[in-house]
This record gives C-alpha cells, sequence and structure tokens, in this order.
C-alpha cells in the first residue's frame, strides 16, 4: 500500500491549527508521508527578492529551502516523524512505522519543475505522488473553501495554478480545511482520509452533461 501524502500547509505555522494535525496525522493508523509548505519562511524569500532583486530561479531554489526550514519545525514536534530527502528515506521510515516528513531539495535538484512563484508546495507534494506511485493526496489548509472541483480552486487561489498538470490520473485529491480539522481531532486516531475529495475538471463536467 502506497502512503497518502499530505501537504502541511505553511499558513499553519506558529498557530495552533500546527499543533492539531500535528496530532491528527502522528495518530495516523494509514501510512503517510508529510510535505511541508513554505510558511513564514518562504515568505521571507519573497520579501528578500523584492529587497535584492535575485530571479525567480534563485528564489524557487530558496524556497524549496524553505519548505525544509519548516520540515525541520515539523519533523521534531513528534517520536515518529523523521525528516527524509530521498526515496530510500521515505521507503526507510514508512517499513519502520515512522512518518516520513519530506526535505525536497534533494530529490528535486534536477527536476522537470517550472521555477517560479506559480509552483507552490501544493504542486510539490503532486509531483512526489508521481514520484512515489501515490494515489491519494491531502492538502491541509487554513481556509473551507467550499468548492469541490479542481478547476474551481484554482481559481478562488486555494491551490496553485500548475497543480492540476502535476497531479496524475491516478491520484486522488482531497481538501482539509478548520472545519474537518475540527471533526478529525474528535475522532482520533485517524483511521481515513480527512476533508473532501476533490473533483477533476472532466469528471465535473462529465456530471454536468450527464
Amino acid at each position: 500500500m502506497t502512503p497518502l501524502v499530505v501537504k502541511l500547509g505553511g499558513s499553519t505555522a506558529g498557530r495552533i491549527e500546527m499543533e492539531q494535525w500535528i496530532a491528527v496525522l502522528a495518530s495516523a493508523t494509514l501510512p503517510l508521508l508529510i510535505v511541508p509548505g513554505g510558511g513564514p519562511f518562504a515568505d521571507q524569500v519573497r520579501f528578500s527578492q523584492k529587497e535584492m532583486h535575485f530571479s525567480d530561479a534563485a528564489a524557487h531554489e530558496m524556497a524549496i529551502l524553505a519548505m525544509e526550514q519548516f520540515g525541520i519545525v515539523i519533523a521534531e514536534r513528534h517520536p515518529r516523524f523523521q525528516r527524509a530527502r530521498s526515496l530510500h528515506d521515505l521507503e526507510t521510515i514508512l517499513a519502520e512505522g515512522g512518518v516520513p516528513v519530506w526535505l525536497p531539495s534533494q530529490m528535486t535538484r534536477s527536476a522537470d519543475i517550472a521555477q517560479s512563484w506559480d509552483v507552490t508546495s501544493d504542486s510539490l507534494a503532486a509531483w512526489l505522488c508521481r514520484q512515489i506511485g501515490s494515489r491519494h493526496l491531502l492538502l491541509c489548509k487554513q481556509v473551507d473553501s467550499g468548492a469541490r472541483d479542481l478547476q474551481a480552486l484554482v481559481d478562488k487561489g486555494v491551490v496553485d495554478a500548475m497543480l492540476p498538470g502535476l497531479l496524475g490520473e491516478e491520484t486522488s485529491l482531497y481538501i482539509a480545511g478548520p472545519s474537518s480539522l475540527r471533526s478529525q481531532l474528535a475522532e482520533l486516531p485517524m483511521t481515513r482520509i480527512p476533508g473532501s475529495r476533490v473533483r477533476m475538471h472532466e469528471a465535473a463536467g462529465e456530471e454536468a452533461r450527464g
């Protein structure tokens, strides 16, 4: 069974929701791994780019390192969480019953991914799903979007515009906001994927025509 890939949004950094999601994910009885967002570390890169005028390619590399910084914060929050930089690390930690926290710089160094702010940790999580053959991706957000269609989520800015192109056809996408978090906290341990499944744009169109 391939693991559930969970992107823990950087917008939770320093908030009670971060600790709550960590409690939920650490309790999981299904295999999963965590992709950290960039959070305040990525915000600092954005600020520095405006001040120092370095390229988007440089900013992209720094933003990936920002994800690693948040990942290091997450990894020290629970004994099950362990840093993972390679496929071997991911496989070993999962085999031992742990929860890998992905530090992406090593695996994405030569990846064919656009080097711009259009690519966020959402898209990198989708990219990772394709690398490991994961069939399920959960994005933990700070908002309850209400939208269940992928294109609507893009239009609202809940997910980045590159996500549809990087999300494999075999991967199901789920979104979990504050209401899903509250429900899951009342149902520990985590035995299923929280949140709502997102319809792909094509599938939504077929339903409308039907």
